[in-house]
C-alpha cells in the first residue's frame, strides 16, 4: 500500500476533486469521523468544509491546514468497503489524527480502487497536530496495515530507483558511452507517441535529439543527432553524436517503431488514466511550478516545460516513471494543457492569502457510514 501525503490551503478543492468523481459515479463518500451526517444521507462540498472548518479556532496561524491523503493499495488486493473504511481509521490513529474531523471517499476511476481521505492538521484548540517524521511514520503505518490485512508489500520505493538513469556529464568524458547508457534503456523501457515528448524524456539526463535529413550522392537519408546540454536545457558546444555510431537500438528506425506502437499499448492497458489521475493528485491546490514538481516527484513523475522569450509555457510533457509513459499535458486533458498552467501559476502568483473561515468548537461525535451512496 502506498501512501501520498499533500498539504495545502484551500479546503474547498480537495473536497471538490472527490465530489467531482462521486459525480460522476466514480467515487462514493465511504465513512465520515466527527462529522455530522446530512438528514438526506448526501454529502456537498460546502457542508463538508463547513464541518471541517468549524473544528478550528479563529486565529490559525498554521499556513497550510488542510492535508489530504491517498491510500492506495496493490491491484492485486480485493477489499471489501469495511475493510477500506477501518484501513483509513487505522492509518488516521497511527499518523496522530485519529481524533480529527475527516471524510473518506472511495475512488473507483481506475482499476485500482483506492481511497481518499481529507482532514485538517489543526485541532480545535488552535494547535497545529505534530508532523514530524511524518513520510516515515507514513511508510511504517502503511507496512504495519500491510502485515494486518495480508496485503502485497508496496514496491514503489524500489521502483523509484530503478527507473533512475544518470545524466550526461561531459567533465568525465567517454560522451558516446555516457549517451549510448541513457537513450538505449530508454527506447527499450518507456512508451512515446512524438519526437516531442522523446525530446522531454531525454532532456531530463541533458541529452538533445534531432532529426536531420537531406541528400547525399543523389539520395535521400534521414536520421537523428544526440547531442549534449546543458543543466538550461541548451545546446553545448560538444560534438552531436549520429545514432549510427550508437547501433539499431538508438536509430530513428527504432524511434519510429516505439512511437507506433506506444498509443496502443497507452490505450490497451489503461496507463494514461493512472497517469492523469496521479497528475490530478499532484496538482490539487499546488499553486506554482516548485510545489508542483516536488508532488509530481513523490508520485515518480516528473514534469518538462517549454517557455517562450517571455517566459509563457508553451507545452507541457509529464514523464511517468512507474507507468514508463511520456505524455504531453493536452493528452491528459485540457486542465493539463500548457495554457492551463500558464494561466494556474500565474493567478497564484497574484493572488492573495485566504483567510480561513471563522469556526467555533463543538463536540465529537463517532464515526458514521452514509446511509446513502452514489
Amino acid at each position: 500500500m502506498v501512501a501520498n501525503i499533500t498539504t495545502g490551503k484551500d479546503i474547498y478543492g480537495a473536497l471538490a476533486y472527490n465530489q467531482h468523481k462521486v459525480d460522476r459515479g466514480k467515487g462514493a463518500v465511504l465513512a465520515t469521523s466527527n462529522i455530522r451526517e446530512p438528514d438526506d444521507g448526501r454529502f456537498g462540498v460546502a457542508a463538508l468544509a463547513d464541518e471541517l472548518l468549524r473544528w478550528m479556532p479563529s486565529h490559525v496561524r498554521t499556513e497550510k491546514p488542510v492535508v489530504h491523503i491517498s491510500l492506495n493499495p496493490d491491484p492485486e488486493d480485493r477489499l471489501s468497503d469495511d475493510e477500506l473504511t477501518d484501513i483509513a481509521a487505522e492509518y488516521m490513529e497511527g499518523m496522530g489524527w485519529g481524533c480529527q474531523p475527516y471524510v473518506v471517499y472511495k475512488h473507483t476511476d481506475i482499476d485500482r480502487p483506492h481511497i481518499h481521505i481529507v482532514t485538517v492538521q489543526v485541532d480545535s484548540s488552535g494547535r497545529k497536530i505534530g508532523d514530524n517524521r511524518r513520510n516515515e511514520r507514513s511508510v511504517a503505518e502503511t507496512e504495519r496495515i500491510e502485515r494486518k490485512y495480508g496485503l502485497h508489500r508496496a514496491k514503489g520505493r524500489k521502483r523509484g530507483e530503478l527507473w533512475r538513469l544518470a545524466p550526461v556529464e561531459p567533465e568525465k568524458g567517454d560522451l558516446k558511452r555516457q549517451i549510448a547508457s541513457v537513450v538505449k534503456p530508454a527506447l527499450s523501457m518507456y512508451r512515446f507517441q512524438t519526437l516531442g515528448e522523446l525530446r522531454a524524456l531525454l532532456a531530463l539526463y541533458r541529452i538533445g535529439v534531432e532529426e536531420v535529413g537531406g541528400t547525399r550522392g543523389g539520395r535521400s537519408y534521414r536520421g537523428v543527432l544526440y547531442t549534449v546540454l546543458d543543466e538550461n536545457g541548451e545546446r553545448t558546444q560538444a560534438a552531436p553524436l549520429k545514432a549510427s555510431r550508437l547501433g539499431d537500438d538508438a536509430s530513428l528506425a527504432k524511434i519510429e517503431r516505439v512511437m507506433a506502437s506506444s498509443g496502443e499499448q497507452i490505450a490497451g492497458k489503461e496507463l494514461l488514466a493512472l497517469t492523469r489521475h496521479r497528475v490530478g493528485e499532484a496538482l490539487l491546490d499546488a499553486t506554482d511550478e516548485t510545489e508542483l514538481r516536488e508532488r509530481l516527484r513523490e508520485r515518480h513523475i516528473d514534469l518538462y516545460l517549454r517557455r517562450n522569450d517571455t517566459g509563457r509555457i508553451t507545452g507541457v510533457t509529464f514523464i511517468d516513471h512507474e507507468t514508463r509513459c511520456v505524455l504531453n499535458g493536452s493528452r491528459l486533458g485540457k486542465e493539463f494543457s500548457a495554457n492551463a498552467l500558464h494561466e494556474r501559476f500565474a493567478a497564484g502568483r497574484n493572488a492573495e492569502p485566504e483567510r480561513l473561515r471563522q469556526s467555533r468548537r463543538r463536540p465529537q461525535i463517532r464515526k458514521t457510514h452514509p446511509s446513502r451512496r452514489k
